[in-house]
């Protein structure tokens, strides 16, 4: 009996050493995974650009950061998503202009580009077919360069004071564009602001704070489900 005891005793105190170097074991590589998950870089930013024009640049605010855009930022960085936002709307803009600078711009990688142009073409009187062939051109090349991309069209309307016609075919350019480009549509940016005189400043044209949430609300319904 003492020869079985002191067998027991034996395989007691292996298994006792073998559930230690266990554990050691396992408290050591996890250690070492939490040592290197630290080490790790953090995961690369994806971009935003939100190319537009004075409506993007936030003009006449104080602050740009509180014009759409920099909300869509602030929003994006309270749900802790990977993105960042950069602002490259210029004050005057037209269509022609976009598709000028549009090479400029794209020497940087973007992931997501949002597209605000047309509403200057159209207080100046410029031709629709014009602001549809550069707003095609800007995409075109924003494609070619980045296919992986994806694109949100942002839709403008104008007042009729270029006539009824003129105002309605310019509201059906960035439908069709759409369609045809199988890209996101924003169907009216302005949506619940343009003409809201207490949600423009003294212009009549140009959002205030308060309207430039409302902006960043119709925005947000689009782009979210690409985010």
């Amino acid at each position: 009996m003492n020869r079985f005891a002191n067998l027991a005793m034996i395989f007691t105190l292996v298994a006792g050493l073998i559930s230690c170097n266990t554990k050691e074991k396992n408290a050591s590589e996890a250690k070492a995974d939490t040592a290197a998950a630290a080490a790790a870089p953090p995961a690369k930013k994806k971009t935003i650009v939100f190319f537009g024009n004075s409506l993007t640049a936030a003009y006449g605010l104080d602050d740009p950061s509180l014009g759409f855009a920099g909300l869509i930022q602030k929003r994006i960085d309270s749900l802790k998503l990977n993105y960042k936002v950069i602002n490259a709307g210029v004050s005057g803009e037209t269509t022609a202009g976009g598709n000028g600078r549009i090479d400029w711009l794209l020497k940087q990688p973007l992931d997501i580009f949002v597209l605000e142009l047309g509403g200057n073409d159209g207080l100046r009187g410029i031709p629709v077919s014009e602001t549809r062939k550069n707003l095609q051109a800007i995409m075109d090349k924003v494609k070619a360069k980045y296919p992986a991309a994806q694109i949100v069209l942002a839709g403008m309307q104008i007042p009729p004071n270029m006539g009824q016609q003129y105002a309605s075919d310019f509201r059906q350019v960035y439908a069709a564009l759409a369609k045809e480009n199988n890209v996101k549509l924003i169907p009216f940016l302005l949506e619940g602001v343009g003409g809201e005189s207490k949600l423009n400043q003294p212009d009549g044209i140009h959002p205030t704070a308060e309207g430039h949430r409302i902006l960043a609300e119709n925005v947000w319904v689009i782009i979210k489900d690409l985010l």
